[in-house]
């Protein structure tokens, strides 16, 4: 899946759950250039990274800085969603 199929995704879902108001897929994208980055800007999780800390975002997983490279751990819900999937 790429960059603008996850946008719309998320977009999608977003406004099957909104109680309130919808975000459209250029709010959405701009949420994920600033959570991630663009060839231009550092995203929130790599400064948090190159400041030698970790992200973790609940029982999805964690990023964080392994011999100097960027890397995830998946967390217990995330695992145990791609388990029953295909087991």
């Amino acid at each position: 899946m790429d960059k603008s199929k996850l946008i719309e995704m998320t977009a999608r879902r977003q406004a099957e759950r909104a109680a309130g108001g919808q975000l459209g897929t250029d709010e959405v994208g701009r949420v994920l250039d600033t959570l991630f980055g663009t060839v231009e800007h550092a995203g929130t999780i790599a400064e948090v990274l190159k400041a030698q800390e970790t992200v973790t975002l609940g029982s999805f997983g964690s990023f964080h800085v392994a011999d100097g490279t960027a890397a995830f751990r998946p967390g217990k819900a995330l695992t145990e969603y791609l388990r029953d999937q295909t087991g």
